[in-house]
């Protein structure tokens, strides 16, 4: 097995990014089985698995905006209750007057947000997966391995290497980090083979002219055969997915390439457009107030927010990103409109009055629960070896006074063996009593 120091490694994101690997590598081997061994493919294969899987959180996200918009005028009645009324006790009986609200309707305060934080490290390793497939999906990465290894025993190679788009990162750092031996060729190999994949096509002109042929030590590399295998994976709808939709523009604007010039262009305006779309439809929970101290009128302002900007920022950053991270990202946005016109229908079908009554029958009984767990708390603190004797068998039937003093002397023989756990309630009464008599305080 390979040991891949080029996969994040990360506590959260790594073990979330190799799962993603491992889904996309078969992918990419189903699609290879059939004769199609084309990244821009798999992206969008892998794109449309992953949302599917997340499917759940988002319905969970779009239900509880549903219910949020039924909860807002209670919500707004108790801010109303309070305005104005800043001392501590005021504003935790708020807080605990909005809870008992969220908990009547069966959701959290934070119920739209958490959809979300667990999104995001999901999202972040989908980025990296994407941005580094040579170190997830093992038949992209042997196309670089003869060409890596081979440059890698040419003299000189690096310095050449970090002077291409997008090195530096890689080699840089493996410049910093200590290995042993072993470790340190495999993540040299590594490392070439990044920066190889990031390579646009300038960066490719300059490594064939350079290094027309290498030879690694097992075979003889033809550093052209390689371009062509790589461009031919990274090819869609005429596109090399490597390049960015800037170098695109320019590349072929001075060619007089205009079709690929309108390609180009259209990667990040249909990013952007296709995610302004995607938050269009997801139904929004509608702030009820600018309050600062309430979680879900801070979040709902947020979003609103995010919505106007985000696509904006998509637009911009594609520009310089390689076309394969648009397409991600037109592929996430166009599958996840799909779906929000799915569920927005089946939610609209939903009979949200019945699903409020029977998450406020679940309230009802667990407060009623609640109750009876604080009243036998209330009597357990009250207990001591006095009223312990006071009470009565498990049959029911009232205790004579001999059966009381036995009762209390088997406890207090149990208790004294110091086989009674040290939390119990036996131990806790017999304390009492040794405080007791200690003090001399009759019982």
């Amino acid at each position: 097995m390979i040991y891949y120091l080029t996969q994040n490694q990360g506590r959260i994101i790594g073990p979330i990014s190799k799962l993603l690997g491992f889904i996309m590598h078969g992918i990419y081997e189903l699609l290879s089985a059939v004769g199609i061994e084309n990244i821009g493919v798999t992206i969008i294969l892998f794109t449309l698995i992953v949302n599917l899987l997340m499917m759940p959180l988002t319905i969970r996200q779009q239900r509880f905006s549903k219910l949020q918009a039924k909860m807002n005028p209670e919500l707004t009645a108790i801010r109303k209750k309070y305005e104005g009324r800043r001392d501590n006790a005021s504003m935790y009986a708020q807080q605990e007057e909005m809870k008992q609200v969220y908990a009547k309707y069966g959701v959290s305060q934070m119920g739209s947000c958490l959809p979300l934080l667990v999104q995001l490290p999901i999202l972040w390793a989908l980025y990296r997966v994407i941005y580094a497939i040579p170190a997830y999906v093992t038949k992209v990465k042997r196309v670089f391995f003869p060409l890596a290894v081979g440059l890698l025993g040419v003299s000189g190679s690096a310095e050449f290497m970090q002077g291409l788009g997008g090195a530096n990162m890689y080699l840089a750092q493996f410049q910093n980090e200590a290995f042993t031996e072993d470790q340190a060729n495999e993540y040299a190999q590594n490392t070439y083979i990044d920066v190889l994949n990031r390579a646009s096509t300038t960066d490719w002109d300059m490594i064939v002219e350079k290094y027309p042929e290498v030879d690694n030590g097992a075979e003889h590399v033809v550093t052209s055969e390689t371009r062509a295998k790589v461009e031919s994976m990274n090819s869609f709808l005429g596109m090399n997915i490597g390049d960015s939709p800037s170098y695109t523009i320019t590349s072929n604007w001075s060619a007089g390439n205009y079709l690929m010039v309108l390609l180009g262009i259209l990667i990040p305006v249909l990013a952007a457009a296709t995610q302004w779309l995607n938050t269009k439809l997801m139904p929004q929970a509608a702030a009820a107030s600018n309050d600062p101290n309430d979680p879900a009128a801070r979040m709902a302002n947020q979003m609103r927010t995010m919505n106007l900007f985000m696509p904006l920022m998509s637009a911009f950053i594609c520009f310089s990103l390689p076309v394969g991270v648009g397409l991600y990202w037109i592929a996430g946005a166009v599958i996840r409109v799909v779906q929000q016109i799915f569920i927005n229908r089946w939610i609209d079908k939903m009979d949200l009055e019945a699903m409020i009554e029977e998450n406020q029958e679940k309230y009802k009984k667990k407060m009623e629960k609640k109750g009876e767990r604080t009243q036998n708390m209330s009597q357990y603190a009250s207990m001591n070896t006095r009223s312990l004797a006071s009470y009565v068998n498990f049959s029911g039937t009232t205790l004579s006074q001999e059966e009381k003093d036995a009762a209390l002397e088997k406890s207090r023989s149990y208790y004294d063996s110091g086989k009674a756990r040290k939390d119990s309630l036996l131990a806790i009464a017999n304390s009492v009593r040794a405080y007791e008599e200690k003090n001399n305080k009759p019982r």
